[in-house]
C-alpha cells in the first residue's frame, strides 16, 4: 500500500520510485496506490507494470473490497473518480496513535482557495466539513482512551463549516471546550482570513485552546500575495495577529513562507523580510518556490533564479531562528504545563523526557518514561532555538492511558 504525494513535481517522482521499488521487492503482492498523486494522475500510475489498484483520495473505505476482488480476478483496477463532484466528508476514524500523546482529529477535507502555486484542490476536491456530532463523538472517545490533547486537522481547517448551516469552527471549538477530561485543543493550521470576531472570542475565553496558532503567511509583500491569489493583504494579516496577541497573551504564532515566487524582486523580498521581523513569529517554516505542473504559477514567465532563492531561504531561516530564541527567552523562569511525548532523542533510560508546552515550546527535563502522557508543571530554566530546558515542579495528572484502541 503506497500513499502518494503530489504537492510538488518531486513528490510525484518520489512516489513513482517507491511504487517501482515495492513492485520489485514484492512480486506476488497486490500493489495498491492511493493519495494525491493517485488522484491527479491515475493513468500514469496504471501504466507502471505491476500496479494492481489505484484509488485516489476518496472511496478508501472500499479498499479491502477492491483488494479481495483483485486477489480473486488478478485484474488491475482504476477506482479513481472525479474528486470535484464529491461533496461528503469521508469518515475514516483513527482511534489510536502509537507512541503519541496527542490525538489528531480530522474535521475537514478539500480547499476552495485555488492559490496559483497549489495543486491541492485538484487532488483533494472542494471544502467538505465533518458532521459536528461525529467530531464531538470521536473527541470523547479519544479522551476516554487517555488523550489529553487533540489536534484538529484538515486541508483548510479554518474553512470548517463553510458548507454547514450556521455552524462554524468557532462553534465547534465551543462544543469541544465542554468535553470533560480534555485538557488541550490545538488547531493544526488556520488562514488569517478565517479568523473572525467569534474565533477571537473563543481564543479569549477558553482555557483549553492552546496558545499556539499556525497561520500561513506565504509572502510578506502585497504584490506577491496578489500574484499568489491569497485572500488578504499584509496590513489585514498584521491586524489579525495583533488581535490574537491581545486575546491570548504569550501566544506563539508560527507560519509558512514561500521564497522566490515568480516575479519576486529583491525589493519585494526585503519588504517581506522587514514585515516578518516586525511581526515577531515564534517560528517560520521556509520553503523555496517549487514549480508544480498544472498550476498558474508554473506558467509564469518571470521565474526566480535558484541561487537567488537559496540565498533568500537561508536569510529567512536565520531570521526564524533569531525570532524563535527571542520568543522562548521570555518564558525562562516561568512554570508551564508540559505533556511529555517521549524519552529525549528516543533514548530510553536517558533520564530525560521531551514534550510540548501549550504554546508549543519543545521542553526537555529530568524524568522517566512513566511520565509520558502525563500533565506536568515544568519551570523553564534555559531557552534554545529548537528546544528549551526545564525542571519538573510537579505532576498535575498522570497519563491514564489504560484504554486501548479496541476499547473505544
Amino acid at each position: 500500500m503506497i500513499n502518494t504525494c503530489t504537492v510538488t513535481n518531486t513528490g510525484d517522482k518520489k512516489s513513482r520510485q517507491i511504487i517501482r521499488r515495492a513492485i520489485r521487492r514484492n512480486p506476488d503482492a497486490v500493489i495498491a496506490v492511493t493519495g494525491c498523486y493517485a488522484q491527479t494522475s491515475p493513468a500514469e500510475i496504471m501504466d507502471i507494470p505491476g500496479v494492481d489498484l489505484v484509488i485516489g483520495t476518496q472511496d478508501r473505505d472500499k479498499l479491502m473490497d477492491y483488494i479481495r476482488q483483485i486477489q480473486r480476478d488478478r485484474k488491475p483496477v482504476n477506482a479513481v473518480r472525479n474528486i470535484m463532484k464529491t461533496r461528503e466528508f469521508e469518515e475514516l476514524d483513527v482511534p489510536n496513535f502509537a507512541d503519541r500523546t496527542r490525538a489528531f482529529l480530522k474535521i475537514q477535507e478539500g480547499c476552495n482557495n485555488f492559490c496559483t502555486f497549489c495543486i491541492i484542490p485538484w487532488s483533494r476536491g472542494l471544502s467538505r466539513s465533518r458532521d459536528p456530532q461525529s467530531v464531538i463523538r470521536q473527541a470523547r472517545q479519544l479522551v476516554a482512551a487517555g488523550y489529553k490533547e487533540i489536534v484538529l486537522t484538515g486541508i483548510h481547517t479554518g474553512g470548517y463549516g463553510d458548507d454547514l448551516d450556521n455552524y462554524r469552527l468557532s462553534d465547534l471549538l465551543r462544543d469541544l471546550d465542554k468535553i470533560e477530561g480534555l485538557k488541550r485543543i490545538r488547531i493544526s493550521s488556520i488562514e488569517a482570513s478565517q479568523i473572525d470576531e467569534a474565533m477571537i472570542e473563543v481564543l479569549n475565553r477558553s482555557d483549553k485552546m492552546c496558545r499556539h496558532l499556525h497561520i500561513p503567511l506565504q509572502a510578506g509583500d502585497d504584490s506577491v500575495l496578489k500574484r499568489m491569489r491569497r485572500k488578504y493583504t499584509t496590513e489585514e494579516y498584521a491586524d489579525k495577529i495583533r488581535l490574537i496577541k491581545r486575546a491570548m497573551p504569550g501566544v506563539a504564532i508560527t507560519t509558512d513562507v514561500i521564497v522566490g515566487f515568480p516575479g519576486e524582486t529583491d525589493e519585494m523580498f526585503e519588504n517581506g523580510y522587514r514585515f516578518m521581523e516586525e511581526l515577531g513569529f515564534s517560528e517560520m517554516h521556509v520553503f523555496p518556490y517549487s514549480k508544480r505542473t498544472g498550476t498558474p504559477a508554473a506558467r509564469m514567465t518571470d521565474q526566480v533564479d535558484e541561487e537567488v532563492k537559496h540565498e533568500r531561504v537561508h536569510r529567512l531561516i536565520d531570521l526564524s531562528e533569531r525570532m524563535q530564541l527571542q520568543y522562548a527567552e521570555q518564558f525562562v523562569g516561568q512554570v508551564l504545563d508540559v505533556i511529555p511525548e517521549r524519552d529525549y532523542k528516543g533514548a530510553p533510560g536517558s533520564g530525560l523526557v521531551m514534550g510540548y508546552s501549550d504554546n508549543y515550546l519543545q521542553v526537555v527535563f529530568d524524568g522517566t518514561e512513566d511520565l509520558i502522557g502525563s500533565l506536568c508543571r515544568v519551570q523553564i530554566t534555559e531557552a534554545g532555538v529548537n528546544e528549551c530546558r526545564g525542571r519538573l515542579v510537579r505532576v498535575l495528572e498522570s497519563h491514564g492511558r489504560g484504554a486501548t484502541a479496541a476499547g473505544i
